[in-house]
This record gives structure tokens, C-alpha cells and sequence, in this order.
């Protein structure tokens, strides 16, 4: 820990140049004293713009009230879809957003700079001593955990086929054979959506099914058989709680637990980590970072992983019912780990409860959704 003093400056230094790395950054002026520099790993990959989704709300922090001014699009109404049904939710409070990684990264490097945040390489870091350090480079992840994995085609099409005023988040009516598959669909206009192929399962799949997927789905429910690529994303996400990747450095993050297990969402809880982190070295002088999730969200979201990857074709049965079981609100705050337990409640009671059971009786018995092996 480190306990803040007006003696001099604190040397704060951040391993890596990413999501969490930058957000910090960019909260150096919250810092009432600090010398924060980033660290560039060295190997990194080059960054690659992607989307990243999230809900905002009354109280969330003020870093997300800034990435909701540079979103490219938002929705107050958002859809989850299968073969048996819908169900289109609307929130009047909490609207989802739709953020580029590179306008979140440039706006971050013009308030870090103007903070006075350095952004060394690696090589060139030499013998400069440290007073706490964070990590935020991506911890290992073991062969065998539950992934969300996807390509996403952002599409035009020459003519209006699209609902502009309502994100799908979950479209299940495509290939359900390989795992929980479905269709994430975000219309920035009539004309133009990004659209990925979304599975969650052990194995990443070879590229063409994802693209094949995309294209059929296209095809068949909006009758768009020919449209221009204008972008392309792809990604693999852990739906686990991975260890450190060391544990004598403080991890933020990904490294530091930020990731939502259940979801793969990790935006809005970077932002949530850093703002508590923040919170309490101005209360206790402590600077300490802190998994944003409380212990009963992740022990349901172990439950909900061991279903998903032993039965993953009740998927789209069970996301229906939590669909209709909650309102537009209820929904974005249980997913933005906003609930509170008579929201917990309305959740389990919606569920069928022989499969969690299951899930439940495998995790008692030591049977992990992040390490066992796939059953059906």
C-alpha cells in the first residue's frame, strides 16, 4: 500500500498502455500528489480499434459520463432474441453506449498529458526507482477456461434494413451446435450496423464460421445478401477469475479482476476500480486496488458459467427469461453489477431451477466452470 504525504511527489508507475492503464492516467489530476508514468511493454501488440459496449447510470463514475460524450451511438431500447421469442427492453435512466477503443485512448493521452503523465517504452525505462507499482498487462490464461470469442463485421448496406433505435445484444437464431452462439447487432444508422458472431465456449473456432455466421444470419432475417465490409473486429475475452500475473504487483484491470466473468463486459468496471481506488486513498491515504465485484456476483456468475458450459443450448432459454423477467433498468444494473439483492432475487426466481442445481452440485464437487472439461 502506498499512504499518500505532502513530503513529495509519489512515484506511481503502471506496467502496460491499455484500457486500465490510460483510465488511471487519465485520473492523475484526481491525484492530489503523484508522478504517474505508463510503462509500454515491451512486445505488445500494436492496439487494434474495437467497440466496447457498456451502460451508463445515475451514479456511476465520472470517467463514464465522459466516455458517453465520445460514444459513437446509444440506445435506450436493447432486444435479446431466439427462436421461440423476444423481448425488447427500454430504460428511461440508463442508455448503452457503443465507445471506440481509439477515441477512448486519444481522449485519455490528452488529459494524462496535460496532467504532467509520462509514457515511456519499456527498454528505456533504466533504474528509476518506483513507491507502488500496478500491473496492468494481461494476466496468463489456462487452457481449458470458458472464452467469449468473436468477429465482427461492421456492414453498409445499400439500402434500410436495419432498426436504428434498438441494440440486439443477443440473437440466438444461428448455429447453436459449437456452444452458446448468437448474433451481437449494433445499428448505428438504417444502413450501417457492426455485427458480431458471439460464442462462449473452451475452443476459439477457425474464422470462417464466424463470417459464414454473420452472413447467413444477414441473409436470412434481414434479406441482405450483398453488403460492404467496412471494418473488422475480432476478440477472445476469459470468462474467469484469473489469478495475478504477479502476485507481488498490484494488478488493475484485467490483471486486477476487473473482467465481469458472466459477461466478458470490463469497461464500466475498470472505471469503477479506479474510481474507488481513488475514493479511498483520499479517505485513508491508502492507494489500493480492488476486484470492482462483490463475492455473491461472482459466485453466481460461477454457477451460471457451469451451466452455460456443460448445457449451453439452455442458453437462449435462459437469457429469454431474464429478459422478460426484468425492465430496461433492472436489466442494465444487474448486468453493470449494480444489483442489490431483491434485484438477485428477481433473477434466480425468473430461472429454471433443475440446471442451475446442476451447476451448482458440479462446482460443490469441485468441478470448476474455469478448468473442467467440456460435457454436454
Amino acid at each position: 500500500m502506498l499512504r499518500e504525504t505532502t513530503e513529495r511527489p509519489q512515484r506511481l508507475r503502471v506496467l502496460g498502455d491499455g484500457a486500465a492503464a490510460l483510465s488511471l492516467a487519465m485520473r492523475a489530476g484526481d491525484l492530489a500528489s503523484h508522478e504517474l508514468t505508463l510503462v509500454r511493454p515491451k512486445g505488445a501488440p500494436t492496439p487494434v480499434d474495437h467497440i466496447w459496449g457498456f451502460w451508463d447510470g445515475p451514479d456511476m463514475p465520472p470517467a463514464v459520463s465522459a466516455a458517453c460524450q465520445l460514444a459513437r451511438a446509444s440506445w435506450d431500447r436493447w432486444a435479446i432474441i431466439t427462436a421461440d421469442g423476444g423481448v425488447v427492453m427500454q430504460s428511461g435512466t440508463r442508455r448503452y453506449s457503443a465507445l471506440h477503443r481509439s477515441a477512448w485512448t486519444r481522449h485519455c493521452e490528452t488529459v494524462a498529458q496535460q496532467a504532467g503523465v509520462r509514457s515511456v517504452d519499456e527498454a528505456e525505462l533504466g533504474d528509476e526507482g518506483a513507491d507502488l507499482v500496478f500491473d496492468s498487462r494481461p494476466p496468463p490464461v489456462p487452457d481449458g477456461i470458458m472464452l467469449q470469442h468473436f468477429i465482427g463485421l461492421e456492414v453498409r448496406s445499400n439500402r434500410p434494413v436495419f432498426d436504428a433505435g434498438t441494440a440486439i445484444l443477443m440473437d440466438f437464431r444461428v448455429d447453436q451446435s459449437r456452444g452458446m452462439h448468437f448474433i451481437y447487432l449494433l445499428p448505428f444508422s438504417a444502413t450501417e450496423a457492426l455485427v458480431e458472431s458471439t460464442l462462449f465456449s473452451p475452443d476459439r473456432l477457425e474464422e470462417q464460421f464466424y463470417l459464414d455466421a454473420i452472413a447467413d444470419y444477414l441473409g436470412t432475417h434481414y434479406g441482405l445478401h450483398s453488403f460492404d465490409t467496412v471494418r473488422r473486429e475480432r476478440g477472445v475475452i476469459p470468462l474467469a477469475r484469473l489469478k495475478q500475473r504477479d502476485p507481488k504487483i498490484q494488478g488493475i484491470g484485467g490483471n486486477g479482476g476487473a473482467i465481469r466473468p458472466s459477461s466478458g463486459y470490463a469497461f464500466v468496471f475498470i472505471q469503477k476500480q479506479i474510481d474507488r481506488a481513488i475514493t479511498e486513498m483520499r479517505e485513508s491515504g491508502h492507494f489500493q486496488v480492488r476486484t470492482p465485484h462483490s463475492a455473491v456476483d461472482l459466485w453466481m456468475d460461477g454457477v451460471l458459467l457451469s451451466v452455460l458450459r456443460h448445457w449451453p443450448e439452455r442458453a437462449p432459454d435462459l437469457f429469454l427469461r431474464m429478459g422478460r423477467a426484468l425492465d430496461g433498468d433492472e436489466f442494465a444494473r444487474f448486468l453493470s453489477g449494480e444489483a442489490d439483492w431483491p434485484l438477485r432475487l428477481k433473477v434466480i426466481m425468473a430461472m429454471p431451477k433443475w440446471p442451475f442445481l446442476r451447476g451448482l452440485m458440479r462446482l460443490m464437487a469441485g468441478g470448476s466452470p474455469h478448468h473442467t472439461a467440456a460435457a454436454r
